[in-house]
């Protein structure tokens, strides 16, 4: 007798209908094996349990908004020899996590920011932990347009409680007002209550910078920004350097010098 078709409507209604997706295969495993009932109890269990941890890193992987799959696996280590990779490799564990802390990551367009931020919310999202990226512009825009429909106070209260934040391109638009304040409300909001990275083109010194006007609210963000953050200057040649097209081998001869002549 094939239990099958009683135990399908039954393991949906107890929302377990993914072990019939490997059941058949662990049932002859079982047979074969002449496995004890709780061995095999045992099996079709995990298999529920993998389903279901992949499901949920699928969907914090689309909430997570990431531009790009980047990862640490691609990161390009050796285009930059001075970046302190003991520091990266503590962060990819969870280290600035745990503490809550901020992680600033700095250096010229192109090197890499946004990968290696990218990558670190991915390590995040593999440890069960909710990420949004997204760019500075992005967030102070989105706030701004919650402001205008009276969902403010909702939106950022759901954005300060995220446990990973990434803010990318802090600065490469000057912040005015209500942008300025804004990001102020949101930084502190989430001071020493969860994580936040923010990559920039900008060095550390000329971050008050990114503030037109009020430079009392840009001293206020940033002070609550570098207290006990991890800092990573970025080094190096570009991702993005135009490639030189091989020369071809008539423009090789006429650049040739003629020994006839």
């Amino acid at each position: 007798m094939n239990p099958v078709p009683e135990l399908a409507p039954q393991l949906k209604q107890l929302r377990l209908s993914g072990i019939l997706d490997s059941l058949d295969v662990r049932n002859r495993q079982a047979i074969e094996g002449k496995l004890a009932y709780t061995e095999f109890l045992a099996m079709v269990v995990a298999d529920e349990v993998a389903r279901r941890e992949s499901k949920k890193f699928s969907l914090r992987l689309r909430r997570a908004q990431f531009r790009t799959t980047k990862t640490l696996e691609q990161f390009d280590f050796a285009r930059l020899p001075k970046l302190n990779r003991a520091l990266v490799s503590d962060l990819a564990a969870g280290r600035h996590l745990q503490e809550k802390a901020p992680v600033l990551i700095v250096g010229p367009s192109g090197i890499g920011k946004s990968h290696l931020a990218q990558a670190l919310g991915h390590c995040a999202v593999r440890q069960g932990v909710d990420v949004v990226f997204t760019s500075c512009a992005q967030l102070t825009q989105s706030l701004n347009a919650a402001r205008a429909t009276g969902l403010y106070e909702r939106k950022l209260a759901t954005l300060a409680r995220v446990p990973l934040l990434i803010i990318d391109d802090f600065g490469l638009k000057p912040l005015r007002a209500p942008a300025d304040e804004d990001l102020h409300d949101l930084i502190s909001e989430r001071y020493e209550q969860a994580a936040t990275i923010v990559t920039s083109n900008l060095d550390f010194e000329e971050w008050d910078q990114a503030f037109a006007t009020n430079r009392l609210l840009a001293s206020a963000t940033l002070d609550r920004l570098r207290h006990n953050a991890y800092c990573l200057e970025l080094d190096g040649p570009s991702y993005r350097d135009p490639k030189v097209p091989p020369t071809s081998k008539k423009a090789v001869q006429k650049a040739s010098p003629n020994p006839a002549k």
